[in-house]
């Protein structure tokens, strides 16, 4: 079985938005893809329904991980990288705990998962390399 989820890398004045789920994971804002949605369609709603944050995508800096969710289920999510249009946030309180604005030198430290932490690695790489 497979699932897809897109979300958003938030980049402002050299500081990344970080969500702690329910579940106590830091990560990036993510969601399921909902019928007849672009990968960027998704990415846009679930930050906003998440962080209640308007956004800019970059569509030409998508990231992906994979991994197997309760060894059944092989879950694929691509991450954009976005800057934010509205600076109002308000978590979900249904799926997050908390949202960190972190230096962008910090952020490896935070991030739970090897998958999302090596992502991050190449997302680094490329915002030295090109002018965000």
């Amino acid at each position: 079985m497979r699932e897809k989820s897109c979300g958003t890398i938030i980049i402002d004045n050299n500081k990344v938005l970080i969500i702690k789920q329910k579940q106590g994971f830091y990560g990036f804002v993510k969601g399921h893809m909902e019928e007849n949605e672009t990968e960027i369609e998704t990415a846009i709603r679930e930050t906003k329904e998440e962080t209640n944050l308007d956004v800019l995508i970059y569509e030409t800096k998508r990231y992906s991980v994979n991994y197997k969710v309760n060894n059944k289920i092989n879950k694929e999510v691509i991450y954009y990288l976005a800057k934010p249009i509205t600076k109002n946030i308000k978590k979900q309180e249904s799926e997050i705990n908390e949202i960190l604005w972190v230096d962008i030198d910090k952020v490896i430290d935070i991030l739970t998962y090897n998958n999302i932490k090596n992502m991050w690695k190449k997302v680094l790489k490329d915002i030295k390399n090109d002018e965000f």
